[in-house]
């Protein structure tokens, strides 16, 4: 009479290969989607306050950094981060943000689909239909709860320029990408 076979177990190795990627796979499930943030201030002087003390402090790293040990060089970078970082505060306080995150792609799919081309726009080239689209997807990315209608209203109603940097701003963040093909 033979012996029966004996079950099989898993090599330690095989185990430990299971459990890293199980614990990398819940990492990869809980990552969040990118999002992007869209500043909208109507007061130029501040604007204009912020990008030149923006300056001023990168300014005074760059001479701090080229003459080490210099202590009025440290002092000037330590007043320039100061003034920028109130001239950053005082345009906030001024300043109204809209936040968009990325669509799950299958979400962003069927968006597209849904506001397909017309013959005309699909023969020059266009994915998805520029006259609704654009609402929809600003509605669709904005984490703030814009409607599709109040979507709508500021892309029809604002500027040329603050209209697209309203579409750029949802229409960017789905193209965004964070991850990075290795080589070899």
């Amino acid at each position: 009479m033979s012996r029966p076979a004996q079950a099989k177990r898993p090599s330690p190795s095989a185990t430990a290969a299971e459990g890293a990627w199980s614990a990398k796979m819940e990492r990869l499930r809980r990552r969040t989607r990118p999002q992007n943030r869209l500043r909208i201030c109507d007061d130029a002087e501040l604007r204009q306050r912020y990008d030149e003390a923006e300056q001023a402090a990168r300014r005074a790293r760059f001479v701090a950094e080229a003459n080490p040990g210099d202590e009025l060089a440290a002092r000037q970078v330590t007043d320039a981060d100061a003034a920028r970082d109130q001239a950053l505060a005082a345009l906030d306080a001024a300043s109204e943000f809209l936040t968009f995150r990325a669509l799950p792609r299958p979400v962003l799919e069927e968006l597209i689909a849904e506001h397909s081309p017309t013959e005309q726009q699909a023969e020059e080239g266009a994915i998805f239909n520029p006259d609704t689209f654009p609402a929809a997807l600003v509605a669709a990315a904005s984490v703030d709860g814009m409607s599709r209608e109040e979507a709508e209203e500021l892309l029809n109603g604002w500027s040329a320029p603050d209209a697209n940097a309203l579409w750029d701003a949802a229409w960017q963040i789905q193209q965004e990408s964070r991850v990075e093909l290795g080589k070899g």
